[in-house]
């Protein structure tokens, strides 16, 4: 199966179980009623991003839903906790794209979201033999990427939260899901 589409989502989960936390983060992120299955981080030749809306409203209860999924958890209070995914998409539409997940702990949506896009961006660039050097900052690169006419877009999706004061579980998610044809 080689999909068609994707859309990218996120979520939080709060709960005193670690797996229930986990599950309402899935509701939040819109996919729990599916069976996920993690793959690795290509966007096949062709596969179009859509709205998360109209993705949600492609999937059908149980189905097996294949995913790039960044997950954290902790119930450490007052603990930072975040999960990006990154995505570089080509210029040409018969090239392949790339995702990445990132999660961490303590960092702001804007650094993980930047670190997440930085890492799909390179991925993709050293796969077209985008010269450009690994130390200049994200922005510096992100320029370089663009104006070489490569890479058309990238983007990211990141959900951070704090651990609640009392320690509850607490989950963090972001996916890109990807859909067949319909």
């Amino acid at each position: 199966m080689i999909p068609k589409y994707f859309f990218l989502t996120k979520g939080v989960g709060k709960h005193k179980e670690k797996l229930q936390s986990f599950e309402l983060a899935l509701r939040k992120a819109g996919i729990a009623h599916c069976n996920l299955v993690n793959v690795s981080s290509i966007v096949p030749p062709g596969c179009k991003l859509i709205t998360r809306a109209k993705g949600l409203k492609m999937l059908s209860p149980g189905e097996i839903t294949f995913v790039v999924l960044a997950r954290i958890a902790s119930n450490e209070s007052n603990r930072l906790l975040v999960s990006s995914i990154g995505v570089a998409m080509p210029s040409k539409k018969s090239k392949y794209g790339y995702l990445s997940e990132h999660h961490s702990f303590g960092q702001t949506d804007e650094v993980a979201g930047d670190y997440s896009e930085d890492l799909a961006a390179t991925m993709l660039a050293t796969t077209m033999g985008i010269k450009f050097n690994p130390e200049t900052a994200w922005d510096e690169r992100k320029q370089i990427f663009k104006t070489s006419g490569l890479i058309i877009k990238t983007q990211n999706i990141t959900q951070s939260a704090k651990v609640d004061k009392n320690g509850l579980w607490t989950t963090t998610i972001a996916a890109a899901v990807f859909l067949p044809e319909q």
